[in-house]
């Protein structure tokens, strides 16, 4: 619980942990098995890929070439929709509503039938990730979804479908991010403010992580997991992942 005499600061931690707290409880399933989906990529010689526009692109990011994280993901990128990389920021915003944009991006990128694409979307209900799903499915990628449910039971689908990133994933990871992604209200300011969806989908995805590395180690198969540049022998040891991984990793290429 959130104690409203605590320091502000302590507020939204003590917010954030509550979150974090609730997707342990509710979403250890869905983490299971998602980390079990990385791991058959893994294994069977399939690549990584993760995708999210907008402020979801930050999770999306912490997954690529990340110290202590699987060297095999990658990042799919749609030019302008990270949404703070381009001037007017506004325009990320705009790509994320454009219909046909979500195949062009995976026609042409090196995604396959048997890899994985995790697509994160706070809300879910633009078209961009809406399409991207949808369109990864037929293309034969299995597709991991990390959003807010509530936004789905709230608002209204961007989409010409109608329907929400959840309706077209193999697996659905619920971030429980309320809607408007704010966790604090204060009288003298008249908006929410304090987004936690960052922190919380961080959170899930590492979760995520974490478990296919201990499956794979389970199945006799070595994670092929990067070291940090900033420790003695952490760049050889990435340069010897990325020479045997050379063709499943794009981060590099």
């Amino acid at each position: 619980m959130t104690d409203p005499a605590a320091p502000t600061g302590q507020q939204y931690i003590d917010s954030a942990i509550t979150l974090l707290q609730r997707v342990r409880d509710e979403e250890g399933a869905a983490v299971t098995a998602a980390g079990a989906a990385l791991a058959d990529a893994v294994a069977g010689g399939g690549r990584i890929f993760a995708f999210g526009a907008g402020h979801s692109s930050l999770a999306a990011q912490d997954l690529v070439y990340r110290a202590g994280g699987l060297a095999l993901v990658n990042l799919l990128s749609v030019p302008g929709a990270v949404g703070v990389d381009v001037v007017p920021a506004t325009l990320g915003s705009a790509l994320e509503r454009v219909e046909g944009l979500a195949r062009v991006v995976l026609d042409t990128s090196p995604a396959r039938a048997g890899d994985v694409l995790i697509i994160i979307s706070l809300s879910g209900r633009n078209t961009l990730p809406v399409e991207m799903a949808q369109h990864a499915r037929t293309l034969g990628l299995k597709v991991i979804g990390v959003t807010s449910v509530a936004y789905a039971k709230e608002t209204t689908s961007r989409n010409s479908s109608g329907t929400f990133l959840k309706d077209h994933c193999d697996i659905v990871l619920d971030s429980k991010i309320a809607v408007g992604d704010t966790v604090l209200t204060d009288p003298g300011i008249p908006a929410p403010f304090a987004p936690a969806s960052t922190v919380v989908t961080s959170g899930l995805l590492q979760a995520v992580v974490a478990t296919a590395a201990v499956v794979l180690a389970e199945r006799g198969v070595t994670p092929p997991m990067l070291r940090s540049g900033n420790v003695d022998g952490g760049h050889e040891w990435n340069a010897e992942l990325i020479r045997t991984y050379g063709d499943r990793i794009f981060w590099q290429q």
